[in-house]
């Protein structure tokens, strides 16, 4: 589920999603401009998978753990390199 297995293709691992959310975020945004930014890149590649809501939140649940990036009231941000 975080990575990659011979089950899960790897456009689908949380760790993958979580690059294409770091990708887009590169200012302060609401969850729901996160959101639309990494469909709307999805959907322009070829070959990838549907994007579910409950798998981008499971993302950005592991981005928050691994404190890449913050939420202050409900804008999300990249945290800086310390």
């Amino acid at each position: 589920m975080i990575l990659p297995t011979k089950n899960l293709q790897p456009d689908r691992a949380l760790l993958t999603i979580g690059g294409e959310i770091l990708a887009v975020l590169d200012h302060q945004s609401t969850v729901t401009s996160v959101w639309e930014s990494v469909r709307s890149r999805r959907a322009t590649r070829e070959n990838a998978s549907p994007l579910p809501f409950d798998w981008f939140v499971l993302a950005l649940s592991l981005l928050y753990a691994i404190q890449a990036i913050d939420l202050d009231g409900d804008l999300l941000s990249k945290r800086s390199a310390a």
